[in-house]
């Protein structure tokens, strides 16, 4: 069984589109958790340094691929009034997602990758319950 991918992402909310990011990302989160196949997303928001937190859990690299593939509408939606700043990955994504991370840090973004040491989650216990 492969081990869970945690996505931490830093981005900086254009001047003036703070309304707009809101609302983009509440209809890329309602599609992701309708249709998505990652076993947790999150967006926090700091109205006041102007920055957004990402958090996702997926359960390997094909669920990262997927849900790329599957939101790149909204996601296309949702960039257009933020930048990435920095992606935290804790796991070992393939070569597919590595890929995406290396376009992405050409766009200036810090990729920086952590590999899994050792733990559990009951991600799976908490479905059956």
């Amino acid at each position: 069984m492969s081990e869970p991918i945690v996505f931490i992402t830093t981005f900086v909310i254009h001047e003036g589109k703070l309304h707009e990011y809101k609302e983009a990302a509440k209809k890329a989160m309602e599609f992701q958790k309708a249709n998505g196949p990652q076993l947790m997303a999150e967006v926090y928001v700091d109205e006041k340094d102007m920055l957004a937190h990402g958090f996702q859990v997926h359960r390997d690299s094909q669920s990262i691929l997927s849900s790329w593939q599957m939101a790149d509408p909204y996601i296309r939606d949702v960039m257009q009034y933020i930048t990435t700043t920095r992606v935290d990955i804790y796991g070992q994504p393939n070569e597919a997602v590595m890929e995406g991370m290396r376009r992405l840090s050409g766009t200036g973004a810090s990729v920086v990758i952590k590999p899994h040491l050792a733990g559990f989650n009951r991600f799976q216990e908490a479905a059956l319950a």
